[in-house]
């Protein structure tokens, strides 16, 4: 048997990091969008009795040390299953290293194929807590859509829905983050009012203004990235109402409510960058196709 699922990425809306937990994680409150960028994961089923993992983008670990077979090593301990022989196929879409969620999304869409798969009968409150286990992102990715994410990011309330017209991603191909490096240069700056308070307040205005505004995010204040910079001057010149860049980066996005000035910024943006997208909103994570 055979199910693919479509594995969203994200952006924030707002990113703040509140200090460093006693466990080593730290604490946030963000605003995340998930976008109709999509990852797509392959589950077949067979008589091997273990897990393997397949990827068309170089750099991706096809062993155990892959979230997806993490994912899938969680949910059969969750189930108190046996490991049944699984293989896991990602055909990426989603850039790595870019603050897009590509990874947990990745993951998410897993523990959702395997309920499916075998038959599992999990709840959305069970696999939810199964993403929690495999990453701080994961059960955001499964549910999707706007959300207040806080504590290390695994808890959710639902927020009214982002409604732009368009999104531009892009990310600079010569810079990739690692997420220990930008969470050590986060934990120096200095304490500053909370921007996902006010995010949260804007989206229930649905005003736009304070939407695209009030966009914010600490990683891009600590790693002050030059192609980063260079990527937003770009896509305000092209009249963007708002941009910023995504999770501890290097992808950057931009939101429209003109689908004309979007194209326009993402055949601007072509011109220098491989790795650009053209993206909406989209209400839901990941899901069965």
């Amino acid at each position: 048997m055979e199910i693919k699922i479509l594995a969203p990425a994200k952006i924030n809306l707002s990113l703040d990091v509140l200090g460093k937990r006693p466990d080593g994680y730290h604490e946030i409150a963000t605003v995340m969008q998930t976008v109709d960028l999509y990852d797509t994961i392959t589950l077949s089923d067979n008589d091997s009795g273990s897990v393997t993992v397949s990827c068309n983008y170089d750099g991706v670990p096809c062993d155990d040390s892959n979230i997806c077979a993490k994912a899938a090593y969680r949910f059969f301990d969750y189930c108190r299953m046996e490991v049944k022989g699984v293989h896991i196929d990602i055909d990426k879409k989603i850039p790595t290293q870019a603050g897009l969620a590509g990874g947990s999304s990745d993951g998410a869409a897993v523990v959702l194929g395997l309920n499916r798969l075998f038959s599992a009968g999990l709840k959305p409150a069970e696999m939810h807590e199964i993403c929690e286990r495999v990453g701080a992102d994961v059960p955001f990715c499964l549910a999707g859509g706007t959300k207040l994410a806080t504590g290390i990011g695994t808890k959710l309330k639902k927020l009214p829905g982002f409604d732009c017209s368009d999104i531009v991603i892009c990310k600079p191909e010569t810079v990739s983050v690692s997420t220990a490096e930008a969470y050590t240069k986060v934990d120096a700056l200095n304490p500053h009012p909370s921007y996902t308070d006010e995010m949260v307040k804007a989206l229930y205005s649905r005003d736009m203004f304070l939407i695209s505004t009030t966009i914010f995010n600490d990683f891009e204040l600590a790693l002050a990235i030059p192609e980063v910079t260079e990527i937003k001057k770009t896509m305000l010149d092209c009249k963007a109402r708002g941009a910023g860049m995504s999770g501890s980066g290097s992808a950057v996005f931009a939101i429209f409510t003109s689908s004309r000035k979007a194209k326009k910024c993402y055949e601007a943006l072509k011109e220098s960058y491989k790795e650009v997208f053209l993206c909406k909103p989209v209400k839901d994570g990941c899901k069965v196709i």
